[in-house]
């Protein structure tokens, strides 16, 4: 155990021992009477519990959130004794408090068996948030997830399983954990993911999160990595081209550290890489359709098909010497045809040209200005040793 794990223990077991919530000792079994209902009035449901004077329930206790009174003349009940008799005679009872027995009874049950116990986040407090489970427990925030969570405001309201893990009767404490749970869960899911890891292995799993750099996949229990350059055969800008968080897709196991528990996973590696057959495909002096993905000084890069990128030079584009820029004759995102000039599966290049698609100008020079033709010009270029004549 390392040093920062050990003062987290240490900083959890003091939290146990100081947290303190406005509860109630725990209502004795002892004090627990069973009575018939007698009659029910506008305020109380009157009880016989076998004293000499008939026993009293608010009404309030007995009657659910739609306002339906849960009990009727001649049923049992359940109840404790509030305190001794009113100015009429008889003794004021609880159905409530009896009830909390029960749910005391099914706590004590579920924190000796480790069940679970269904609850629901009540309000933010002092090192954690208090638990409704029939009634308040305390749940320091380090038991909330397996992950720190900011923000247990954001926990208000919520409907969670939680384990007892620990219970001061007496005092009428409790404190749960959801990260008990959680942290067993993805042990039985990553005993079942074990079984079946192991280099080549495809398995489906869910995007947990994006980094610039790939995206972590659950396998279940086991997070593994997706780096970028094995997302796709062909560019992307960032994970999020391709996949997105929440996202369930069918990955393959590429290295797989058991020690460390480290997994690298591909994507595309489930498909063949296009380069293969990229000669056979694209064969020199076919004329191809393709996409621009980017422009630079020295030409435009040309998507033929996902994973496979060709190039067109600057020389490749135009007959014309004179030509500034690529982005004179191309812009990104443009269709365009070309022609294949060489094809290199080793280095996967493909060298692509534009200005193949027309007749070269000088081939045909002779035939439209054969020797001792009168021509007329601009003057391009003067130097020296003569002038440059655009014809």
């Amino acid at each position: 155990m390392t040093h920062k794990e050990e003062t987290h223990m240490e900083d959890f077991a003091a939290a146990l021992e100081s947290y303190t919530l406005e509860t109630e000792p725990a209502p004795s079994e002892d004090n627990v009477f069973k009575g018939t209902v007698i009659k029910i009035t506008a305020t109380h449901v009157v009880v016989d519990i076998g004293f000499k004077s008939e026993g009293l329930v608010p009404i309030a206790e007995v009657t659910d959130a739609h306002g339906n009174i849960k009990f009727a003349p001649g049923q049992e009940i359940e109840v404790m004794v509030q305190r001794g008799e009113n100015e009429e005679g008889s003794v004021l009872l609880s159905h409530e408090r009896a009830e909390r027995v029960r749910v005391w009874e099914n706590i004590e049950k579920a924190y000796h068996s480790k069940e679970a116990v269904k609850g629901t986040v009540v309000e933010r407090v002092k090192g954690g948030v208090s638990v409704d489970i029939g009634v308040k427990a305390f749940m320091p925030g380090s038991q909330v997830d397996v992950h720190p969570v900011r923000n247990l405001e954001t926990l208000k309201g919520q409907e969670i399983e939680v384990r007892v893990i620990k219970l001061n009767k007496k005092r009428g404490n409790i404190v749960v954990s959801r990260k008990a749970i959680l942290d067993e869960e993805i042990a039985s899911k990553r005993g079942k993911t074990l079984e079946h890891l192991a280099e080549g292995a495809i398995l489906t799993g869910t995007v947990k999160n994006l980094t610039d750099y790939g995206a972590f996949v659950d396998l279940g229990g086991i997070d593994g990595l997706l780096h970028i350059t094995d997302m796709s055969w062909g560019r992307l800008t960032h994970p999020r081209d391709l996949v997105h968080v929440s996202d369930q897709i069918q990955v393959k196991v590429l290295k797989y550290d058991p020690e460390k528990l480290r997994v690298s996973l591909g994507f595309k590696q489930l498909t063949p890489d296009p380069w293969l057959d990229a000669a056979e495909r694209y064969p020199i002096g076919a004329r191809v359709k393709g996409r621009i993905l980017s422009v630079t000084d020295y030409g435009a890069f040309v998507e033929l098909e996902q994973g496979i990128e060709g190039l067109v030079h600057v020389s490749e584009m135009s007959w014309s010497k004179r030509m500034k820029h690529p982005s004179k004759l191309v812009n990104v995102g443009d269709e365009i045809e070309c022609v294949v000039l060489n094809v290199n599966t080793t280095e996967r290049r493909i060298s692509l040209g534009l200005k193949q698609l027309e007749s070269n100008p000088w081939e045909r020079l002779h035939e439209k200005y054969p020797i001792g033709s009168t021509v007329e010009g601009r003057v391009r270029n003067l130097t020296d040793f003569g002038a440059f004549i655009e014809i």
